[in-house]
């Protein structure tokens, strides 16, 4: 087993309070979540307040929903990389993390290219599928496809901020975030309002802004003189990390495809109630991201301290930080709920002028936002099991809980009253079955033991 001889920044993930050390870890995360939701949500503000509703409901409703479908699969797939390179980290093999940047990059370039195929000419029979308004769909399909061209540089930087991430290192890509989430502002304001260019000028904005992310990324990571340093000359795939990287990562990818197919589902039975309601759930998607953006960051950070102290081989530590981090969890997810009940009718005035659309939103957020704590245990459940190499599992149990039951419950009782109440009631009831399920398994599934025999199996070969 090869070891450094130098103690690297980021291996003090591994030793210190724990509560401590997560939310050292968290907030970085958090913050750059918040410029990665402000960064989206730029546009949907600029388009609902100087373009109109139907452009609200093209960058935000189906278009949105379709988006999270395609790039949310790479993402799930490359927290694989994530998952081992923090492990390799922090067992000290410095070798094998340089080859996992390098697939890692590799997968990056690879699969933003196919993406960008897939996106560009398949898109618009998406939101046919989707039952996507008519007055919807050209702004739809012409801000769809200018987003997609911009995959590459999105997927570097999503790549690239993992792997500093994994080390440790969640400072830097905060940086990167608030600098593209600033250079999205400007060319929004620029290009949607002072060039008149609607909801294309809007695209352009977002891709122009993740290529200064992408490369603020690419730069950092070539500088460093450390086990992750990357070398262009050196992007390839290794046979047996890109197969380590499919194996926890292609779970993780199909969960985030579950997700966004039961939205997607959802968004084609709220595209139903009419371009008011489309407009209402896009600007809702707005607010929920506050939720989502602070349960994502505690995922993000039990995964990266799982792993690391995983592969340092302090078990005892992992099931602490665990426990500490679902009670800071749980209460992060009871304040969302009530800042979205406190203050949801004045943030609903961001996004739109109509009143009809504000009281569909209102209807919505109270079906949905009192109930988050309900999911909490599979964001982190789900992170800290990943983080130890437990991939199948979550996914499997996702499936079933979020997935499957979402669509029986939509397809069977949904199609046959469809009403708004019934419909968002999908959300609480799935969240609820599924983090029973994690619960039962984080506690009595043995897996803990199963990633222990096979993680010493590896480092000692």
């Amino acid at each position: 087993m090869e070891k450094t001889k130098k103690v690297q920044p980021g291996y003090g993930i591994v030793e210190g309070v724990i509560w401590q050390q997560l939310l050292i870890f968290f907030f970085p995360i958090l913050l750059g979540t918040f410029f990665q939701q402000l960064y989206n949500t730029a546009d949907a503000m600029i388009v609902g307040k100087y373009v109109g509703k139907q452009a609200l409901a093209a960058v935000g409703g189906s278009t949105g929903n379709l988006i999270n479908l395609i790039v949310g699969f790479f993402v799930g797939l490359a927290s694989g990389a994530t998952v081992i390179i923090s492990q390799f980290f922090g067992a000290r093999q410095e070798k094998e993390v340089s080859r996992t940047v390098h697939t890692a990059i590799a997968l990056a370039v690879c699969m933003g290219l196919g993406l960008t195929v897939i996106g560009y000419f398949l898109s618009p029979t998406f939101l046919q599928w989707m039952n996507t308004p008519e007055d919807v769909m050209e702004p739809a399909v012409a801000y769809i496809r200018v987003y997609f061209l911009g995959m590459v540089p999105s997927l570097i930087y999503n790549i690239g901020s993992g792997i500093l991430r994994a080390v440790g290192d969640s400072r830097r890509p905060l940086y990167f975030l608030i600098a593209a989430c600033m250079t999205n502002i400007v060319l929004d304001l620029l290009l949607v309002i002072g060039a008149d260019m609607g909801v294309t000028g809007a695209a352009l904005a977002t891709i122009l802004s993740q290529t200064v992310s992408a490369v603020l990324v690419l730069v950092v990571l070539m500088r460093s003189h450390t086990a992750y340093h990357l070398s262009l000359s050196k992007v390839r795939f290794h046979g047996d990390l890109l197969r380590r990287v499919v194996q926890i990562g292609l779970p993780a990818g199909l969960q985030s495809v579950m997700y966004s197919i039961s939205n997607v589902l959802i968004q084609s039975f709220v595209n139903n109630f009419g371009t008011d309601v489309s407009a209402a759930w896009s600007a809702w998607g707005r607010l929920d991201g506050l939720q989502w953006m602070v349960l994502n960051a505690f995922g993000i950070s039990i995964t990266t301290f799982v792993g690391q102290n995983f592969g340092a081989m302090k078990f005892d530590r992992v099931k602490k930080g665990v426990k500490q981090c679902l009670l800071m969890a749980f209460a992060a997810a009871a304040c969302c709920s009530g800042m979205l009940m406190l203050f949801g009718r004045s943030l609903y005035h961001l996004f739109a002028n109509d009143e009809t659309v504000i009281e569909k939103g209102m209807e919505i957020l109270w079906l949905i936002a009192p109930y988050y704590v309900t999911y909490t245990c599979i964001e982190i459940l789900s992170g800290a099991m990943r983080g130890a190499g437990e991939a199948l599992a979550p996914t499997l149990m996702t499936l079933f809980g979020v997935c499957a039951l979402r669509l029986i419950w939509l397809l069977v009782f949904v199609a046959r009253d469809p009403t708004i109440p019934r419909t968002m009631f999908s959300y609480p009831m799935t969240w609820t079955v599924t983090s029973c399920l994690f619960i039962i398994y984080y506690w009595k599934g043995g897996w803990m033991k199963r990633c222990q025999e096979r993680l010493i199996t590896r480092l000692d070969n």
